[in-house]
Order: structure tokens, then C-alpha cells, then sequence
């Protein structure tokens, strides 16, 4: 699977078989987290086989069987959120090429019981991921023409970034990004509010993965 298939094929699932995660596939998703974690200086934290995060959505059939989920944390930091977003994009998608599901959650999870799991970290949000009872379904998405502008004819590697850049989740599905182009320089700009440096982080991500990093820089 490509990173543009997974990106077309991750969508938001709440539901998900019984299935225990292979050992090969917990010890792949430990060893992703592991290198981001080095490289973005963060503290993710994979869980399985736990119930505690999403116990009071079972009980209100919210979600089914979400007993893995990794643990979004870190110690705050200017750019810290874009980071995580960053990071949740990066291994949504490479457990999606695993042949796994998964759903982003910055609030409908148990927060006391996850902080008890890292205690000496600021959690952001969790990933709950398994294997899906269906695969999701496309989220309703605004057209290119109201997310972007570009200075002349746009290239080819633009408009994939900002296609891409539109399957990015974002919280309350807002999408409130704006995505302007020059030469190779891109400028991107995101609606101050609730999740905003996680939700750039995660349409950063989508942006850069279609685009290509050799082709543009940010501005």
C-alpha cells in the first residue's frame, strides 16, 4: 500500500472486531512510535488489550471493543501540538498499511484513567486502532477552491499537497485551514481555536506525503 492509498483508505472507525493485535504488528507499532518519539521528542505510548480509555463509550455503544489506543503525550513546548498532529498522521496511516483502523480522540475518552498510564507527561488526545467491523466511510470535505491559492498556474505536486491535505482528519471535521502557494514556497495558515496546532500538524502531514518534501518549503 502506497502512503496516497492509506491516506484514501483511513477514514474515523469507533467499532472494531475482538481481535488481539498480533505480536509482530504491536512490536512494528512500538518500534514507529519509538523513532518518533526520538525524533520529535515525544512520549507516545502504545496500550493494548485495555479498556480504560473508552469504558464509558462502550457503555453508551459509542465504540466497541476499543481496548488499544496509543497514548498522545509529551512535556508542553512552543510547537508541541503540531507535533503530536504530526505524528498521529504518520502512524495513523503506517497502521493503516498494517491492515489496522483508527480514530483520532482529543475528548471522548477517559482522561483520569489515561493520565494514570503517564503520569509525568501532558496527554494531548489518544489513538484508538484495531481491526475495524467496517472500514469507515469518507468524511464530507470542502472543495479545493475554498482551502488554497496559488500565484500563477498551479504545479502538479500543489494540487495533490492541498487533494491530500483535504482527507486530513480534523477536529469537528472544521477543515479551517488555508493552503497559498508561490514558486516552491507554501504558506499555511489554520483558524486560531480549539485543536489548532494539532489539527495543522495532521494537514501538514497529509500535505507534505502527496506534494513530496523535494518539491516546496514552507514558508
Amino acid at each position: 500500500m502506497t502512503i496516497r492509498e492509506a491516506m484514501e483508505k483511513r477514514h474515523m472507525v469507533r467499532k472494531y472486531k475482538d481481535t488481539v493485535l498480533p505480536e509482530e504488528i504491536v512490536k512494528k507499532l512500538n518500534e514507529r512510535i519509538e523513532a518518533l518519539n526520538k525524533e520529535h521528542h515525544l512520549n507516545l505510548v502504545l496500550r493494548t488489550e485495555d479498556g480504560t480509555a473508552f469504558a464509558e463509550l462502550i457503555d453508551k455503544l459509542i465504540t466497541k471493543n476499543a481496548k488499544n489506543f496509543i497514548i498522545l503525550a509529551a512535556d508542553p513546548a512552543e510547537g508541541v501540538e503540531e507535533k503530536i498532529g504530526y505524528v498521529s498522521a504518520d502512524i495513523m496511516l503506517y497502521a493503516q498499511e498494517l491492515g489496522l483502523n483508527t480514530w483520532w480522540v482529543g475528548a471522548s475518552f477517559n482522561k483520569d484513567a489515561v493520565k494514570k498510564e503517564c503520569p509525568n507527561h501532558t496527554v494531548y488526545g489518544v489513538i484508538s486502532i484495531g481491526y475495524g467491523e467496517e472500514q469507515g466511510s469518507v468524511h464530507h470535505s470542502k472543495d479545493d477552491f475554498e482551502v488554497c491559492s496559488y500565484e500563477g498556474e498551479a504545479p502538479q505536486w500543489f494540487k495533490d499537497g492541498v487533494e491530500y491535505a483535504l482527507m486530513a482528519p480534523t477536529a469537528f471535521n472544521r477543515q479551517s485551514f488555508y493552503i497559498k502557494g508561490k514558486g516552491n514556497t507554501v504558506h499555511f495558515e489554520y483558524k486560531a481555536g480549539e485543536f489548532q496546532g494539532i489539527d495543522t500538524g495532521l494537514v501538514k502531514y497529509h500535505f507534505e506525503a502527496a506534494a513530496g518534501k523535494e518539491n516546496f518549503e514552507w514558508a
